[in-house]
């Protein structure tokens, strides 16, 4: 009896052994996979840049070599790289005019945008006033609304109001809310953050500008950090407004500079390709800095704590 009990345990130890390393068996299968995915994913999201920067240190010639090939090549077959492409002649394309130009468009509309969304929301969120949601029902419905149905009306305005051409019709919409996502992002976040602290603020004496500082701020850095980041790139690549309201060659941005490149004989390729490089460098470097954030605020947006 005792032998026939030990023959089954040392059965049962076996199938479940065998049951584990199946398992694991799968697991790594699986994850094998998943690895092959995720990087195949990657090399189909990095291409593009490659390309261009593969593009930037190659000549006008070679750029549109058929079968292409992945690396830079000069005469014979010849890997070449060509930084001299980088040497680019101010009179097409000047970085540092055009940087600070971008930067003078660039960091108010992130500033006031940022500060006027966190505004709006906090008061979505938290207070209580007459026609509160159908404000905020039409603030989001807005978004439904094409950017390019208002271009023609809000051109009008601008000239009438003499601001055309100038970047005031640029930063000047980003002191009325910072966009309807931004507050809606925003107000998603503030809502997570319990009632509890701002009635033990009122408690002590603290206002609502108070609350909104001391509280609620320091709670929703994530989010805040998610909406300066949408405003910038937005407000950096945004070339269809910069082309209506910027007419001079002096207050070119980044993206307008790119343009230049583009002649009724001729373009320059290979120098356009430079300076595209040199224009998603300033935004490519802030994301790295902020994408921790980026991400928590996208996985956390409209959590309850």
């Amino acid at each position: 009896m005792s032998g026939f009990v030990k023959s089954s345990e040392r059965k049962l130890s076996t199938q479940k052994f065998g049951g584990l390393q199946s398992k694991r068996r799968t697991n790594t299968v699986f994850n094998i996979i998943s690895f092959i995915l995720i990087v195949s994913i990657a090399a189909v999201v990095l291409l593009p840049i490659w390309w261009i920067f593969r593009s930037s240190v190659m000549g006008s010639q070679g750029i549109f070599l058929w079968p292409p090939t992945f690396f830079p090549l000069g005469t014979l077959n010849v890997t070449e790289w060509l930084w001299s492409n980088y040497i680019i002649n101010p009179a097409s394309f000047n970085f540092w005019l055009n940087l600070r130009n971008s930067l003078t468009i660039t960091v108010p509309c992130v500033i006031f945008g940022t500060a006027t969304a966190i505004s709006c929301a906090y008061a979505f969120a938290r207070l209580r006033f007459r026609g509160k949601k159908f404000l905020f029902s039409l603030c989001v419905g807005s978004m439904l609304m094409p950017a390019a149905v208002t271009l023609v009306p809000l051109y009008m305005a601008w000239s009438a109001l003499g601001l055309v051409p100038s970047y005031w019709p640029l930063i000047l919409p980003y002191l009325c809310g910072g966009g309807a996502f931004n507050i809606f992002l925003l107000r998603q976040f503030i809502r997570t953050v319990p009632r509890e602290l701002d009635e033990a603020a009122k408690i002590d004496g603290a206002g609502y500008f108070r609350t909104l500082v001391s509280i609620i701020v320091p709670s929703i850095k994530s989010a805040i950090i998610v909406v300066a980041l949408l405003i910038f790139i937005t407000t950096w690549n945004d070339l269809l407004q910069q082309m209506i309201y910027i007419h001079s060659r002096e207050s070119y941005t980044m993206v307008l500079g790119l343009t230049s490149f583009f002649g009724t004989f001729r373009t320059d390729f290979a120098g356009m390709f430079a300076a595209t490089v040199m224009t998603i460098l300033p935004p490519l470097v802030i994301y790295i800095f902020g994408q921790r954030y980026f991400v928590e605020g996208i996985v956390m947006t409209g959590m309850k704590n």
